[in-house]
């Protein structure tokens, strides 16, 4: 097995990154608290009782500086990475320390996804699949920025219990880096990203997960979403099937969970910006009665898509796609099961009061 990328460890990239964002994170804790980046109970939209520091993704993108100075190359991709990283870690923060509407954090997410695909011209690129070939051509730019923007909202949605996000993050860096490693990628920037962000999740995990001591507020939720998204358009350059379907199938459960939210609020007449607890880690909650349990629940979910999508690059196509199959058939009971789209209850009162006052009539 190849362990260097570039001469260096890649056990001791994901060391550097992991200590040294679990060195920051009480500092960063502390500072949260001196800028009032805290996290109020509001039982409306929230399951924590006490007040939270937030703030966390200043460790995390700190660790990520480090760890691009020591090991990543110095390219234009690299540095639209950089600015686009920044700029919504900086929104993030704004957002943390003081709430901000939707709109600027969308015209924020939006100005870092464009700095990364017209600057850093990291957008889909043309490919084969099924033995159809596809061209882009233009429309490969607006579609990489709406991409980057829906990932990173689906990954700040995931962020609703302690640990969620970034555990989730980090089983995505984590099969993505063992992928590279698979296809003999491990120069890539993609898998170098993963290696960085896996040991900085991972740092951060210490003081995230249930009971948490610190959140990783929008800064941190956004800023894991941004660099997944740029690590899964990273892998689009190969061109392969693979690359296409690999990224957007280890995140399966949080696309999914984005997508039924939007529908849901639609259905409500709500803006699809709006906050409220009816995602699936809440409805795990509901029935679970347990943080703890309900996060290892969903990092089970996708640690399963993550492990059947390396069966699927180490070639065991069929039985990957019957693994796949199988998991999404069991994904939409449990969905059927719970109240993510709709509120049964609301449905049966509501049935009721109809029959009622049909009788009265």
């Amino acid at each position: 097995m190849k362990a260097f990328i570039n001469g260096h460890n890649i056990y001791l990239i994901v060391l550097i990154a992991f200590l040294t964002t679990a060195i920051l994170t009480p500092l960063v804790k502390r500072i949260a608290y001196h800028v009032n980046a805290l996290d109020v109970p509001d039982h409306k939209r929230k399951v924590h009782d006490k007040v939270m520091p937030r703030l966390g993704g200043l460790a995390i993108f700190a660790s990520f500086l480090l760890g691009y100075m020591i090991f990543a190359p110095k390219t234009t991709q690299m540095l639209a990475i950089l600015i686009g990283g920044f700029i919504i870690i900086l929104v993030g923060m704004i957002d943390d320390i003081k709430s901000i509407p939707p709109l600027p954090k969308f015209i924020g997410q939006t100005v870092a996804a464009l700095i990364v695909v017209l600057y850093g011209n990291i957008t889909f690129d043309d490919m084969i699949i099924f033995g159809v070939q596809f061209k882009f051509g233009l429309l490969a730019y607006p579609l990489a920025v709406i991409f980057v923007v829906a990932i990173v909202n689906a990954i700040n949605f995931a962020d609703g219990l302690d640990g969620l996000a970034t555990g989730t993050s980090t089983i995505y860096f984590v099969a993505i880096a063992i992928i590279g490693l698979i296809m003999n990628k491990l120069g890539g920037l993609d898998v170098i990203l993963c290696l960085i962000m896996a040991g900085a999740c991972l740092g951060f995990l210490i003081y995230n997960f249930y009971p948490a001591k610190i959140y990783l507020g929008d800064s941190g939720s956004m800023f894991l979403g941004f660099i997944i998204s740029v690590v899964a358009l990273l892998g689009f350059k190969t061109a392969t099937i693979t690359s296409l379907i690999i990224p957007l199938l280890i995140l399966f459960v949080p696309i999914i969970d984005t997508a039924l939210a939007m529908m849901r609020r639609i259905l409500k007449g709500e803006s699809i910006g709006s906050a409220d607890r009816q995602h699936l880690h809440h409805q795990l909650l509901k029935r679970t009665k347990s943080t703890r349990k309900s996060v290892l629940i969903m990092y089970a979910i996708n640690a399963l898509f993550a492990f059947v999508s390396v069966l699927y690059t180490l070639g065991d196509k069929k039985s990957s796609m019957l693994l796949y199959a199988v998991l999404l058939i069991l994904f939409i009971i449990l969905v059927l099961k719970t109240d993510i789209l709709y509120s049964k209850e609301e449905v049966v009162e509501n049935t009721k009061s109809t029959k009622s006052k049909g009788k009265k009539k």
